[in-house]
C-alpha cells in the first residue's frame, strides 16, 4: 500500500512513539571500556591524542573501575605501559607484573566487574612488535609458546576473559589447549579475529607507547581490503574454541560485522578505535559537530551492524547519559 495511506511518518511524531519503534538500542551492559595502566602509584597522566583518557597506575585503575561499574558500566579492557620490555615480551607473563597486578586489584575491589585482559606483546616488547622476531619477520609458531605463558598467567591473576590481539596464526587452539589442561576449561576467549592493518590506531600507540621501533604490522595484521579473508578468520578461530569474535576497527569495517554476524551468529564485539574516537573528539572541541549526537550515532551504527559488545573509550560517557535519560 502506498502514500496516502502509507504514511511512514505516523510513528515519528513524538519522542515516545519514535522509542517505542526503535529498532535497534545501546545499552551500558554491552560496553566495554578500556584502560591504560602504568607502574607507579597516585598516576593519572593524560593521553596527549586521547581528550579525556589517562594513562593510570593499579591504585586508580581500581577506583576508576568503582566509578564505571557505579556508572553502570560493567566490563573493562585492561592494557598495561610496563617499565621493563625486552625482545620477548618478557614482562607479560610475570605474575607480579601491571596487568596481573590490576587484575587481582580490582577482583578484590569490585568482583562483579568483568575483567578483560588484552593478550598482546607490542606493549611489552623492545621492538614495538607482536610476538618474537628474528631477523625483521615474525615467528609465528615461537610467538605461539610465549601467548601461552601470558595466558595461563591472566587467567592465574583471576581475568574473566582473555583476548588475544596479535593476529597470530593458531593462537586460540593453543590457547584454548593451555587453559584447558590447566583447569581453566569454563574461562573464555575473546579473539580479535579480523583485526585490520589500520591507521586508525594512532592515538593508542601513543597511550601504550608501542609503535614498531621499524617495518610495519602488515604482515600478521588483516589488509583492510579483504572482507572474505575477514570471514575465513574468523571461521578459524571459532573452530580453535573462540567464545566471541572481534572486528576492529569498527566504523571502516561495519560491513565486515553485518557479514560476520550473518554468517555465524556468534556473540560478535567491535572495537570502537582510538582514532575514530579521538576524530569525534577534535572535531567537537574544534566547535564542527556536536559530540553527544555524534558519539550515539556512532555507536548506533556499530549496534545496527551486528555487533552485540561494543569496545569503546566513550562507555562511561554514554553510561552517564543513559542513566539520566538523556538518550533519544
Amino acid at each position: 500500500m502506498s502514500f496516502p495511506q502509507t504514511r511512514l511518518r505516523r510513528l515519528r511524531q513524538t519522542p515516545v512513539l519514535r522509542s517505542l519503534v526503535r529498532e535497534t538500542r545501546v545499552h551500558p551492559d554491552q560496553l566495554i571500556m578500556p584502560l591504560f595502566v602504568v607502574g607507579g602509584s597516585a598516576i593519572k597522566r593524560p593521553i596527549t591524542s586521547m581528550p579525556g583518557q589517562f594513562n593510570i597506575s593499579v591504585d586508580v585503575a581500581v577506583e576508576r573501575a568503582q566509578e564505571l561499574f557505579e556508572n553502570g558500566i560493567r566490563s573493562t579492557l585492561l592494557f598495561a605501559i610496563p617499565d621493563f620490555k625486552d625482545d620477548t615480551g618478557s614482562s607479560s607473563w610475570d605474575m607480579e607484573g601491571i596487568i596481573q597486578q590490576t587484575v587481582r586489584a580490582i577482583k578484590k575491589s569490585v568482583p562483579d566487574m568483568l575483567v578483560v585482559t588484552d593478550l598482546c606483546f607490542c606493549e611489552y616488547t623492545s621492538h614495538g612488535h607482536c610476538g618474537m622476531m628474528h631477523e625483521g619477520k615474525l615467528l609465528n609458531d615461537e610467538t605461539l609458546e610465549l601467548l601461552v605463558r601470558q595466558t595461563l598467567s591472566h587467567a592465574d591473576a583471576g581475568a574473566d576473559i582473555v583476548a588475544p590481539s596479535g593476529m597470530i596464526d593458531g593462537c586460540i587452539q593453543a590457547m584454548r589447549g593451555a587453559l584447558d589442561d590447566s583447569g581453566f576449561q569454563e574461562l573464555p576467549i575473546m579473539a580479535y579475529s579480523a583485526k585490520m592493518s589500520s591507521a586508525f590506531y594512532g592515538p593508542f600507540r601513543e597511550a601504550v607507547q608501542s609503535a614498531p621501533q621499524y617495518g610495519d604490522r602488515k604482515t600478521y595484521q588483516m589488509d583492510p581490503a579483504n572482507l572474505q579473508e575477514a570471514l575465513r578468520e574468523t571461521a578459524l578461530d571459532i573452530e580453535e574454541g573462540a567464545d566471541i569474535v572481534m572486528v576492529k576497527p569498527a566504523l571502516p569495517c561495519l560491513d565486515i560485522i553485518r557479514e560476520t554476524k550473518n554468517a555465524f551468529q556468534m556473540p560478535l564485539a567491535a572495537y570502537n578505535v582510538s582514532g575514530e574516537y579521538s576524530m569525534i573528539k577534535a572535531a567537537a572541541q574544534a566547535g564542527w559537530i556536536d559530540e553527544r549526537k555524534v558519539m550515539l550515532e556512532t555507536l548506533l551504527s556499530i549496534k545496527r551492524a551486528g555487533a552485540d559488545i561494543i569496545i569503546t573509550y566513550f562507555a562511561e560517557d554514554f553510561a552517564t547519559l543513559h542513566r539520566r535519560g538523556d538518550i533519544n
